[in-house]
Formats: structure tokens, sequence, C-alpha cells
């Protein structure tokens, strides 16, 4: 049986925000990236990165 591998980040391919998961809170938090975080534009409707090519399943 294959393992179902979820992501940990994901990037906005229109502004630049990027969120990882927080298993913790178990919901997408922004990141954060030399101390500062990583928001994007406060009105874009993200295209996240996560598509077609990702593969969800361990090899």
């Amino acid at each position: 049986m294959s393992e179902v591998v979820p992501p940990e980040e994901r990037v906005c391919e229109r502004c630049g925000r990027m969120d990882v998961w927080s298993e913790r809170e178990q919901k997408w938090v922004v990141a954060e990236s030399d101390g500062e975080p990583q928001h994007g534009q406060p009105h874009c409707l993200h295209e996240w990165d996560i598509n077609g090519a990702y593969n969800p399943f361990s090899k």
C-alpha cells in the first residue's frame, strides 16, 4: 500500500507568498524568511505551485 505524502510548503506563482504546513496548528501558516513574513500581495487570488507535477505518493 502506498503512503500519501501531503505537501509541506506552497508558493503563490503570482505574488510569491510562501506558506508552510503547521503540524501544531493543523493549517497553512505564512512562512518567514530572515525573520520577515512572506505575505505576498494582500489582494492576490493565490495560484499555488501544487499542480499535476506534484506526486502525493511516497516511492
